[in-house]
Parts: structure tokens; C-alpha cells; sequence
């Protein structure tokens, strides 16, 4: 999965928003990738030979990686691609931390603790490896405990999603009189779930970079 930013200035009016995109194919020269698609118009991004496109993506233990390039051509088989020249390695900029990128925002997570134990709650933030969830101290969580996830996803297109996922209690934190913060760390999520979740922390922080 690729997340990507023309080369256009936010203010500038009918300015695309996040692009989202994936490879289909590759050589030794080239990347071959779906017209990307604008997140908020679900519409197809035009684009050109020459565009500039900054792109990013994330490895599996959740290292990001950017770089620059221009599209080289369009390939047109049984449906369009946009042909993009494979950058030197030394022209990556990668993050020195083995982190996904984690944002604040308040989602529904329906939790499952065993056979009998299910609430609701809200999310404290969210991220690539992991949430962080507030819940009533009644719930007997503890550190080390298992639970079984649903994580309720809201775009700013207004799409809407969920994403399922096992994870580990890392830490509990007594917050406000009655409730608790609870950090979880994923254990058993399917890629398509984590990347869901990865493309909701980039739209928000492209959000809050544009305010």
C-alpha cells in the first residue's frame, strides 16, 4: 500500500487531498501502481508523465519510508497504471524508529475478554501497532491479558470501516476517579486490518498539518 502527495500546495484550490494507491507490479527499472485515489472525493487523481509524487509507505515491523519521484509514463493493459522509476536506496528517508505512526482520536473499539466479558470504549489514540483505549475500572483487565478487538474506523470521505485484531494489555494507567487507560500492543492482526488502520493515523496527520 502507498500513500502519496502530489506535488501541489494545500491552499491551492481543487488541491487533492491523501492519495491512496498500491503496486501491482515491478521490475528491475520500474514500479507499476493503480491510479491513485483521492481520499476525500473517492475519486481517481489525473495524473501525468513528469508529475512529481511524494510517496510513502510502511515496512511490516512499521518503518516508514518516503521518497520523491516523477511519473515515468502511463501503462495501459487492462487498466491503467502509472509507470514510476524505482528510487536509488540512498534517496529513501526512513525513520529510525521500528514505530508506526500513532495519532489521538476518539473511536468506538467494542472489546472481548474471554467467554463473557465484552464492553465498549473509547479510544485514547491509535496506531499501526497498537491502541490505547479509556475504560470503567469495573473491567478486569490487567496487564498481560489477551483481548479480542473491533476497532469502528470513520474517514473524512465519510466512509466508514472496521478493523479486527488480537492484542496484548502493555500497561494500565488509573485515569479521571472511575476509569482506567489501557495500551495495547497488536498480536494477531491481518494486514489488511493494520493497513486500514495506518491509512486513518496518515489522513489525520495530513489533516493537522494542513490546519
Amino acid at each position: 500500500m502507498l500513500y502519496i502527495q502530489p506535488h501541489a500546495m494545500p491552499s491551492e484550490p481543487g488541491s487533492p487531498g491523501m492519495l491512496r494507491s498500491r503496486v501491482t507490479d515491478a521490475d528491475d527499472l520500474f514500479f507499476y501502481v493503480d491510479i491513485p485515489m483521492d481520499e476525500q472525493t473517492r475519486r481517481l487523481h489525473r495524473t501525468q508523465p513528469g508529475d512529481e509524487l511524494r510517496i510513502t509507505y510502511f515496512t511490516a515491523e512499521g518503518v516508514k519510508h518516503q521518497f520523491v519521484a516523477h511519473v515515468h509514463a502511463m501503462r495501459k493493459d487492462s487498466i491503467s497504471q502509472l509507470v514510476v522509476p524505482k528510487p536509488n536506496p540512498d534517496d529513501i528517508s526512513r525513520e529510525q524508529r521500528r514505530s508506526f505512526l500513532r495519532v489521538e482520536a476518539q473511536l468506538e473499539i467494542a472489546v472481548r475478554l474471554g467467554e463473557k466479558v465484552r464492553f465498549t470504549a473509547l479510544t485514547d489514540d491509535v496506531g499501526g501497532g497498537g491502541v490505547s483505549f479509556r475504560c470503567d475500572r469495573k473491567w478486569p483487565i490487567a496487564p498481560n491479558i489477551k483481548l479480542s478487538c473491533w476497532l469502528l474506523l470513520n474517514y473524512k470521505s465519510g466512509a466508514v470501516s472496521h478493523a479486527q485484531f488480537d492484542a496484548e494489555i502493555v500497561r494500565i494507567v488509573p485515569v479521571e476517579p472511575h476509569h482506567n487507560l489501557a495500551m495495547l500492543r497488536f498480536m494477531d492482526i491481518q494486514d489488511a486490518d493494520q493497513q486500514k488502520i495506518i491509512r486513518y493515523c496518515f489522513e489525520k496527520q495530513l489533516e493537522r498539518r494542513k490546519d
